[in-house]
């Protein structure tokens, strides 16, 4: 006997009650984007996987153990299942010369993927809202990024996301800033896990994220990269700050933040909760002006961040936000073939004023119909038998009673159907408002 076929590992079916939240959250991010004046831009899931060795960092998590990489059947290319949006819309800019005309505020929204261990607030296929503003060299960019961040917890009503920032400087600081980091941790390399072993040479810097709780006394007397920076970079940190302090966004400065992507530079920020668990950063970006370069392009600036919608929407409904699903206006019963004819007709022209009609199919009789139309969550019923039929009419029924009065039925005629059902749904005060 076969086995059923299931959905991979970590990747996961989003089926209609739930998907009514994301549509929801999905109209709230466009209506959000569309006020800072952000373009959309759509990116294929698969890239050539040396976009996002480049870009990403050889010695990294994502590029040595978490990407979906293949050989391509046919040309013998190496292909990657995008891990993350910023290195595929760089490349889209680059390739289309988009920064051709000047700076460019662009943003999508889409799976990534990523072979991890799957657990709460982590899958191997999640979905990201990414913002990608290119041109721009200014703190004031980074600083409107994190007040865009700031609106969208707004508008979602979503509480308790903390901000941290922190300034990586320039790549010749960092240099430095490494170089005394791997004087520093060869001092204590016996105290060094294996994993911070390997990396102590190739990505010192990503030792300062490790989650290892016997290296964290260790990591915490470690060179801080803010020792380094010199006047420039001190300076973008301070504007930024004082940008932030003007908008009134509290903020944290985390010395210990530097990101997963070796593409970052100068500003980089986290929105994190204390109400997800270990998942708990929700959004996360910074400054990269070195990668537009580094895969091909003309030197330009670039920030931007990216946001775990799977994250946000989990948040979302631990404080409180349920979410309604979406019901139509009216659910059509008909019996008989010529009354089937006529309900199609009816739903299509009620559809053609601006309703929603659910048009019952399958058959059954009245009453087995009028079961399903009361469980639709339809404020109305439309009924359809062999007497509407021959004189043209709609038998209208409300389906939610307000009050004490008794639910009202009432025939209307074919022509006044969308008339009636307008104002039903959009009731006019007998109060004309005139003085």
């Amino acid at each position: 006997m076969s086995t059923s076929i299931q959905a991979i590992r970590g990747m996961h079916d989003i089926l209609p009650a739930e998907a009514d939240l994301w549509e929801q959250f999905e109209t709230t991010v466009r209506d959000w984007l569309r006020t800072y004046a952000y373009l959309p831009i759509r990116m294929p899931l698969v890239e050539p996987t040396p976009l996002f060795s480049r870009a990403i960092g050889e010695v990294t998590d994502i590029v040595e153990k978490e990407m979906y990489s293949f050989l391509d059947r046919e040309g013998g290319e190496h292909l990657t299942l995008r891990p993350e949006g910023t290195a595929s819309c760089v490349r889209a800019v680059l390739q289309h010369n988009l920064l051709y005309d000047g700076p460019k505020r662009l943003w999508y929204m889409g799976p990534m993927f990523r072979h991890e261990r799957p657990q709460k607030g982590r899958t191997r296929q999640f979905h990201q809202v990414g913002v990608e503003a290119l041109g721009f060299a200014g703190p004031d960019v980074d600083a409107e990024q994190i007040a865009m961040c700031a609106r969208l917890w707004d508008d979602l009503g979503l509480t308790g996301i903390r901000l941290e920032i922190n300034t990586l400087g320039q790549s010749a600081e960092r240099a430095q800033h490494r170089a005394a980091l791997i004087a520093y941790f060869e001092q204590h390399h016996d105290q060094l896990d294996a994993e911070a072993q390997r990396r102590l040479h190739a990505n010192p810097l990503r030792l300062l994220d490790s989650k290892n709780p016997a290296m964290q006394s260790l990591i915490e007397a470690a060179p801080k990269l803010i020792d380094f920076l010199g006047a420039e970079s001190l300076k973008h940190f301070d504007d930024l700050q004082q940008l932030l302090k003007d908008a009134i966004i509290p903020y944290r400065i985390n010395p210990r933040l530097v990101r997963g992507l070796d593409y970052y530079n100068l500003t980089v920020f986290e929105w994190v909760s204390d109400e997800l668990g270990a998942q708990g950063t929700v959004c996360a970006g910074g400054r990269y002006d070195g990668l537009i370069e580094q895969l091909g392009g003309k030197p330009a600036p670039g920030c931007g961040f990216a946001m775990g919608i799977e994250r946000l929407l989990m948040l979302w409904q631990t404080q409180g936000n349920s979410n309604e699903p979406e019901t139509p206006d009216a659910y059509l019963v008909h019996q008989g073939e010529d009354a089937a004819r006529f309900a199609f007709r009816i739903a299509e022209r009620m559809r053609d004023a601006g309703f929603a009609i659910q048009l019952h199919c399958g058959g059954g009789s009245f009453k087995s119909q009028m079961k399903k139309a009361d469980a639709s969550g339809a404020a109305v019923a439309l009924i359809v038998g062999a007497d509407e039929t021959l004189s043209n009419e709609v038998s209208v029924k409300q389906l939610r009673n307000t009050g004490d009065e008794p639910v009202a039925q009432t025939r209307v005629s074919f022509d006044q159907l969308a008339e009636h059902l307008g104002e039903l749904f959009f009731p006019m005060d007998d109060d004309d408002g005139s003085l």
